[in-house]
């Protein structure tokens, strides 16, 4: 794991080297298929140290971070073209990986929680830096305080695992139950705000709204990710209060997320629509990921993967409307098929994988987040029900109204993609129908 760490390191002098973009992002892609394939094994941990190691789990979201942050480079191209502070900016994507790589390569908890919020920092500076609006100060500063807040009392309690098992290695977490109803809030509080969960989640559109299309794309690829990742490594010491209280984390994220479907049909902000579809995704996982089975676990994992790479596009074809139009707004956004023919593939193909449609990795996630909350309790099958349709009336909302009907008058021409947004969002929809070619091995590598 050092290996890389110091070649992410080593990267940051070329920052200060002109004409250095477009090395760094090629760079970034010789790290992701150097790392992809470097997987030896999928039964327990590989490529220990003293601190940093990856297992299946781990795997998978370390490779998303690096794949998110090269899409990160592409999609930012303006920034490059105008000089808009571009070495500070690439020099915080390869910060911001550097912590990404440290979060998930931990096997202890203490370095964990420090890299995981180390990772704000860049992103903070991203919103504040190359952010859209003067609101941005008001997103930064909910983004900081919502996630440092709700960490704080999960720091308190990293002695209190130390002092009854006396280490905070990962690896000892298991088969060891710890009765506490305290440490058990305090533990999985700080997750689900990062996630976020309904009624925690406010920051998340603000931040959405304000950012930068590179921080759009890394808080919905990765750092959302960052909250169900550490309930994966912490659940086993709460599996004693798990069984009784987890219901009330489940009942809130499924009614959230019928609620947040609703407040998505009433938005006029391409940005802000996809961000409040984030909450609704991330609202199933955390039901599976609370209900302590297998499908479920396997399925919150399988749809965290998909809705990195799914929102991280959908993100990018708002911002490609949005640098020709100069809006967001779905009010100027409307008969973009007219503006942009070409692009309306790109936006039909992005939006059927948001709505969990075949051959899509989100459909394989659903499916089995379905069947963990529906074996937990066939109550459940009722707010999955509306769930699922308002998934799909939102998208296709989202789609008809953006790409149908009479253009507006302000726009006279016809304007077709780059080639480089063509790359960018195949390689964002590529992986997202390709990875369940092998799901099968990834669902096995999950039960180790």
């Amino acid at each position: 794991m050092l290996k890389f760490m110091f070649m992410l390191f080593f990267m940051i002098p070329l920052c200060m080297i002109s004409n250095f973009w477009w090395l760094v992002h090629s760079l970034f892609f010789l790290m992701t298929f150097l790392f992809l394939f470097m997987v030896n094994s999928c039964m327990g941990w590989n490529n220990l140290s003293y601190f940093f190691g990856n297992d299946s789990i781990s795997f998978g979201l370390i490779l998303l971070s690096y794949w998110v942050c090269v899409l990160m480079i592409m999609a930012s191209e303006s920034i490059y073209r105008f000089n808009y502070y571009s070495k500070f900016f690439v020099f915080l994507i390869i910060f911001l990986m550097l912590m990404l790589f440290c979060t998930f390569s931990s096997i202890n908890l203490l370095s964990f929680y420090l890299f995981f919020e180390g990772g704000l920092i860049p992103t903070l500076f991203l919103i504040l830096g190359w952010g859209y609006q003067p609101e941005r100060l008001q997103a930064g500063i909910y983004l900081l305080f919502y996630t440092l807040l709700a960490s704080l009392p999960f720091i308190n309690w990293h002695f209190f695992v130390y002092g009854c098992i006396e280490s905070l290695m990962f690896i000892y977490f298991v088969d060891v139950c710890i009765y506490n109803w305290m440490f058990y809030f305090c533990m999985i509080f700080a997750f689900l705000v990062s996630m976020p969960m309904f009624m925690v989640h406010l920051w998340l559109p603000k931040a959405h709204v304000e950012a930068p299309i590179s921080g759009s794309m890394i808080l919905a690829g990765v750092l959302l990710k960052l909250g169900g990742y550490g309930l994966m490594r912490v659940i086993s010491l709460l599996i004693s209060f798990g069984f009784g209280l987890n219901y009330i984390w489940i009942s809130i994220s499924l009614m959230g997320g019928i609620l947040v479907s609703f407040i998505c049909m009433r938005q006029t902000d391409l940005k802000a629509l996809i961000a409040y579809s984030s909450v609704a995704h991330m609202g199933m996982v955390i039901g599976g990921l609370m209900n302590m089975t297998y499908w479920g676990f396997s399925g919150a994992y399988i749809l965290m993967i998909a809705h990195g790479l799914c929102s991280s596009g959908l993100f990018c074809l708002a911002n490609i409307s949005y640098e020709r139009l100069g809006s967001r707004s779905i009010l100027i956004n409307k008969g973009l098929m007219n503006f942009m023919p070409s692009m309306t593939l790109w936006w039909f193909l992005l939006s059927s994988c948001n709505m969990a449609a075949p051959p899509s990795l989100n459909l394989l996630g659903e499916v089995e987040l379905l069947n963990s909350l529906v074996g937990w309790s066939w109550l459940s099958m009722l707010t999955l029900m509306f769930l699922s349709f308002f998934s799909a009336v939102y998208t296709l909302y989202m789609y008809s109204y953006s790409q149908h009907g009479m253009f507006y008058s302000g726009v006279y021409s016809c304007s077709l993609g780059y080639v480089r947004e063509y790359l960018l969002l195949l390689l964002h929809w590529g992986p997202l129908n390709m990875i369940i070619l092998s799901s099968d091995l990834l669902m096995i590598c999950l039960s180790s």
